[in-house]
């Protein structure tokens, strides 16, 4: 999951819904490698591989043409909190993995927006109407369900992927907050840069030399993360926010998907239909969104 805002004209609406897809299919990719390397590896040295991959790609792709200018920010703190709450959500939900299926982690951490909705009264003091507060009500309601009592989920390690929707929550709202200052390139690029050395200096206590095969899907974990950002940023130059928002929750069917085949972990009826209900109320967020 990411956030961005519109780029240029948007008048191309299929094709951005087509780089939303493919994006969330990425990323549901990359949560079901997360979920087998941080079963044999420490969670830090995944998450380190990650962001080590996405900031050396991302240099190799955009130093050569923007030089060190993609790096110069316009608010270095906000840029730097925003870094850490996007760490924050990768070293939760990659550890949430470890003890929950895929499908049902995956719809816990797609609060996040609900969260914003809920959040963006009091932080950034806009007006919340009665029906994104219902949507609000409705998105946690889904959740439990999902971890309804007697249930499966119903773990201690369900906070895992709620603290994770949180951490993505504030990272989205600190994007609205930079996007006026900065381009999602620098975005993008500084929150890799600044958690890289971040991990950088945890790994060393949690290092293990991974197999040569385990070494090729860690540099693939990496790549599925930053392409997957990129297509969401190029998604945007091409279609509104508010029209892509919808298939963004493509990303919890390929998860579905991918914990079947991977896993053999099928979610429940209750399960089932407490994603439904989260991914309604997200929906129902967005549409009020855009009608305001």
């Amino acid at each position: 999951m990411s956030s961005s805002t519109p780029l240029s004209g948007v008048n191309q609406p299929l094709r951005g819904i087509a780089l939303v897809v493919v994006a969330t299919f990425l990323f549901a990719s990359h949560d079901a490698l997360s979920k087998f390397l941080g079963g044999v590896y420490p969670v830090v040295l995944v998450v380190w591989a990650r962001y080590v991959v996405h900031t050396l790609l991302m240099a190799g792709i955009f130093l050569p043409k923007a030089g060190l200018n993609v790096l110069r920010t316009n608010r270095p703190v906000l840029q730097t909190l925003r870094a850490l709450c996007l760490l924050s959500t990768s070293l939760l939900f990659t550890t949430g993995l470890q003890y929950l299926p895929l499908a049902e982690a995956t719809s816990v951490n797609f609060l996040a927006p609900v969260l914003v909705t809920a959040l963006s009264a009091p932080l950034l003091r806009e007006r919340v109407t009665v029906g994104q507060w219902v949507a609000v009500v409705l998105g946690f309601v889904g959740v439990v369900v999902v971890v309804h009592p007697g249930g499966a989920m119903f773990t201690p390690a369900i906070l895992y992927p709620f603290g994770s929707a949180m951490g993505f929550c504030f990272y989205q709202l600190l994007t609205r907050l930079v996007s006026a200052h900065d381009s999602p390139t620098t975005s993008n690029f500084y929150a890799g840069l600044c958690n890289t050395l971040v991990m950088s200096v945890l790994v060393p206590f949690f290092w293990e030399l991974p197999r040569w095969d385990h070494a090729l899907l860690m540099l693939a974990l990496g790549g599925f993360g930053m392409s997957a950002h990129l297509l969401l940023t190029q998604a945007f130059r091409h279609a509104a926010p508010a029209l892509l928002a919808p298939f963004s929750y493509c990303q919890i069917v390929f998860a579905g998907l991918l914990g079947l085949l991977i896993y053999g972990q099928v979610p429940d009826d209750a399960s089932l239909l407490g994603i439904s209900i989260i991914c309604l109320s997200g929906l129902g967020a967005a549409w009020m969104q855009r009608k305001r």
